[in-house]
């Protein structure tokens, strides 16, 4: 199965190919990243075109789509599911969400980068906050949430993974694993993608509501 991995929940902009064979068994076939924070809906498409070039397949042979949703900022978000919306409708295929902080987890635990304590993922969400949650030998436990560094809740993390800056407040050693990778994603959905189970509708993870505001109505 050919599955293409997208994720905009960071500044890092990730496309993939990924073949996967097994709930063990996935392997990169291409992978393009760029840190962009303001450049995600110049940046994607182009990876993807990269990836399937490099990997010397078409559109037509994706099998599935797996998308972070977040929590992340409104416009990047919006960018990658968007994306990722558009080429599952294009091929009439499925299109599976994952917590972009899950994809982050699940690579510190592909690549035994931490022993069986609990493991602490923050993303930046700007406002002087961040999101974050909390994972035990790759499950998540706690969050995703949104708040203040001092407000999260350490339980018994014994390390902390994502976004370098955010993850040095807490006083905890630092895997270096700062967004989710291709592999990371479709590992999270390996399950559901092989058994062809329906995805549930894709719906991007804010944690809060947006800057942006409508106008209110003027006053006569």
């Amino acid at each position: 199965m050919l599955v293409l991995a997208l994720d905009t929940a960071t500044p890092a902009v990730t496309a993939g190919l990924v073949e996967l064979t097994g709930p063990d068994r996935i392997r990169p076939r291409a992978v393009r990243v760029h840190h962009d924070p303001r450049a995600h809906a110049e940046l994607l498409t182009p990876q993807i075109v990269e990836c399937l070039r490099e990997a010397g397949v078409t559109a037509a042979e994706l099998t599935a789509v797996v998308a972070g949703v977040g929590p992340g900022p409104f416009t990047g978000l919006r960018v990658g599911l968007a994306t990722a919306l558009a080429y599952a409708d294009a091929r009439a295929i499925p299109v599976y969400g994952v917590c972009s902080l899950d994809g982050i987890a699940s690579v510190v635990a592909e690549r035994s980068l931490l022993g069986a304590g609990e493991l602490l993922v923050v993303t930046d969400a700007r406002r002087r906050e961040v999101y974050w949650a909390r994972y035990r030998s790759g499950t998540r436990i706690a969050g995703p949430a949104v708040c203040r560094p001092a407000e999260v809740v350490l339980g018994a993390a014994v390390a902390v993974a994502g976004s370098p800056v955010h993850a040095s407040l807490f006083g905890l050693p630092v895997v270096d694993v700062a967004a989710p990778t291709p592999v990371g994603l479709v590992a999270c959905a390996a399950s559901a993608v092989l058994a062809g189970t329906a995805p549930d509708p894709l719906v991007p993870l804010y944690l809060r509501r947006p800057d942006a505001a409508e106008p209110k109505a003027a006053v006569r």
